[in-house]
């Protein structure tokens, strides 16, 4: 940079020359340096305005341009970015076998209150008493002035009863948003699913926890994140099971039974299409558990699964399939009838006189005691355990039911020759319906193991070989037999060709031992259709007692069989079961000579 003196020698000598006072021309110059340093500072003040003012503008710009871009978009909650499957916080739902809702969720809230907070406990207390029946105002009024900070009021309530809470106006009552389970179809199948009820909470949220049926035995696989929502989906058909349950009801009504129980299973693939229990309960208002007394009484008790009984007559063909399998007789072999039957101190006796001797076929058509318990002792004590442990009988009962443990078979403390004549009849052995579903449909969908499940399979079970096919047909014979001529005529129903055995067992007491003589057990074990199975279904009455007679008729003939027949006239439609005509034998051609 080159400066310019402020006193030029060469101007300073020309001014003395002239007169002209030499410090004015440093004066003047001193001004023109001042002017240039101005100019100077204004443009640069003047590019750095210029630079800010560009920077604000494209501020503006973008930030305006996101607005815009915000305003044109849907309305949408925040949601953060994360690698991975996203997790879903709901407890799953359970659906049927074609996808319809047993079990869901609902968003609800509950209310508490906050006594500190609260400015007129006593009008609190009365209004909510007044909202909410099952509340005390006393009670509450001495919650709300004694010492407590904090009380809950209700851990689910309604719509209705949220506006109804909110218009009280007291601020110490407050609100919590929380998820509750339920149960659309009521009533409909609750003791398979149980219920569930609230393990964890807080003011905030609450943690939803199984306490029964398929609620508790998956509640693991309900409650994982992992899932994504996906559904449990069960075997039940909803429709069939509402269908059971509607007639099974008017049936146990018919008969003043004290309670009933019913099955119907797939044959092939072991699934539970329906299993009801009566009496039964509403799982969104699930009852308390009986604290004295008999369970058995509880509407809670599931007679399908944990009730197991002396199913009588049922257990007959388990004999008669056995020995022709042995080869110890065929369905045709005659066996003697002739009675009673004495070992020791025990006489065994038919319900009427048979005759001398009933073919093994007759023997289950007739259902005769002392022709199975001959039967038995051919076969004899350790190859009938061994037959009843391949079929399942002796064992708890796999069903994904928290409370199939409880269902354990009662045993013979001691096999004995009088238990393998006594089992064979259905005698001296407890199991439960759902026991027999399982070994009827082992014996009879042409003699392979299935286990009961309550979950929804496409494919058939391949357990182990029960018994040949040859067996297996013979079984299926003998029991249409049972329908067509023998104790279960009421059970006939057109174009559906069932097959099925009575069980008509005296129910034992509940203390000093021994049978009542006016109390039974009554259970009709059927299959349809007989030549071509699809379904066992299984009936049990508890106490049941037909009056339309002259004499009380205890019988399951009498009983349990016409509600299965009426059972099997409504569901074998919806299972997709067109009537046919039930094939014959073979059609001979006899050769005749001129």
């Amino acid at each position: 940079m080159i400066r310019t003196p402020l006193r030029p020698l060469a101007r300073i000598l020309k001014a003395r020359e002239n007169g002209e006072n030499p410090n004015a021309i440093e004066r003047e110059n001193i001004r023109l340096r001042h002017e240039e340093m101005r100019d100077r500072a204004r443009t640069r003040a003047e590019g750095r305005l210029l630079v800010l003012g560009i920077m604000f503008f494209c501020a503006f710009a973008v930030i305006g341009a996101r607005m815009g871009l915000l305003s044109a978009t849907e309305p949408s909650e925040p949601r953060a970015a994360a690698s991975g499957n996203s997790i879903i916080e709901q407890r799953s739902d359970i659906v049927d076998r074609n996808g319809r809702i047993l079990a869901t969720n609902l968003d609800t809230y509950s209310v508490y209150a906050q006594p500190p907070h609260m400015i007129d406990p006593e009008n609190a207390a009365t209004q909510l008493a007044a909202i909410f029946p099952d509340l005390k105002a006393e009670k509450l009024l001495e919650d709300f002035t004694g010492s407590r900070k904090f009380l809950w009021i209700k851990r689910q309530i309604s719509p209705e009863q949220m506006q109804a809470v909110h218009d009280i106006g007291d601020p110490g009552l407050l609100f919590g948003p929380r998820e509750m389970r339920l149960y659309p179809n009521g009533a409909v199948a609750s003791h398979i699913l149980g219920g569930a009820s609230f393990g964890r909470e807080g003011v905030d949220s609450a943690e939803v926890i199984g306490v029964a049926g398929v609620e508790k035995n998956f509640d693991d696989f309900l409650r994982d994140p992992a899932n994504e929502g996906a559904p449990l989906e069960l075997s039940i058909d909803l429709t069939v099971q509402a269908t059971a349950e509607r007639v099974l009801a008017g049936g146990m009504s018919l008969m003043n039974a004290k309670g009933a129980a019913s099955v119907l299973m797939d044959v092939h693939t072991g699934e539970i299409i329906s299993m009801v229990s009566l009496p039964d309960f509403d799982p969104n208002e699930r009852p308390q558990v009986l604290t004295e007394g008999d369970q058995s009484d509880s509407p809670l008790f599931n007679r399908a699964v944990q009730g197991v009984y002396e199913l009588g007559s049922t257990f007959k063909i388990f004999t008669a399939a056995q020995a022709i399998e042995l080869r110890l007789v065929n369905a045709d072999t005659s066996i003697d009838t002739s009675g009673p039957l004495v070992w020791g101190h025990h006489k065994i006796r038919d319900f009427r006189d048979y005759g001398p001797s009933l073919s093994v076929t007759d023997l289950i058509v007739k259902s005769s005691n002392i022709g199975t318990a001959r039967v038995a002792m051919m076969i004899g004590a350790a190859r009938q355990r061994a037959f009843l442990d391949q079929l399942g009988m002796t064992t708890a009962t796999p069903v994904e039911m928290v409370e199939a443990p409880s269902g354990r078979p009662l045993l013979p403390a001691r096999w004995t020759e009088i238990s393998t004549m006594t089992i064979s009849y259905g005698h001296g052995i407890s199991t439960s319906p759902v026991h027999l579903a399982a070994g009827y449909a082992s014996l009879l969908n042409g003699g392979t193991r299935v286990e009961p499940t309550l979950l929804r399979r496409d494919t058939r079970q391949r357990g182990e070989r029960i018994v040949s096919e040859q067996t297996s047909a013979l079984a299926r014979n003998m029991l249409r037999q049972v329908v067509v001529r023998g104790t279960a005529s009421f059970g006939e129903v057109p174009g559906y060709a069932v097959g099925g055995k009575t069980g008509t067992a005296d129910k034992p007491k509940e203390r000093g031992g021994g049978y009542y003589d006016d109390k039974v057990i009554a259970t009709f074990a059927s299959v349809f259709p007989a030549h071509d199975p699809k379904y066992v279904l299984i009936v049990t009455l508890d106490e049941p007692e037909e009056t339309s007679g002259s004499k009380p008729r205890r019988t399951a003939g009498w009983t349990a069989v016409p509600i299965a027949a009426e059972m099997i006239r409504r569901t074998a439609p919806l299972l997709g079961l067109r009537p046919t005509v039930e094939p014959t034998g073979p059609i001979g051609v006899t050769l005749t000579s001129n």
